[in-house]
């Protein structure tokens, strides 16, 4: 099962904290979705995820919209 963030409400740039602090604590490949009804959060949370060398989907929810993000890959493997 996927973990979800329940972001509706919530103005930018919150869907983004909340979505950076799962992150943080997640796994390497670990995916959730964010579902975010502030128009801004359609380019904050791609933004973000892009920025940071995650996977970011967007579809529309129920009233919202669903980001299905995947944290990249292991920790360190890029390049010194």
């Amino acid at each position: 099962m996927t973990a979800q963030i329940d972001a509706r409400g919530l103005r930018c740039p919150l869907p983004v904290l909340k979505l950076e602090k799962w992150l943080d604590q997640a796994a390497p490949a670990a995916t959730v979705t964010i579902l975010a009804t502030d128009p801004v959060a359609k380019i904050d949370i791609p933004l973000f995820c892009t920025k940071n060398g995650h996977a970011c989907a967007i579809e529309p929810a129920e009233g919202a919209v669903a980001f299905t993000v995947t944290k990249r890959g292991q920790e360190g493997s890029g390049t010194t």
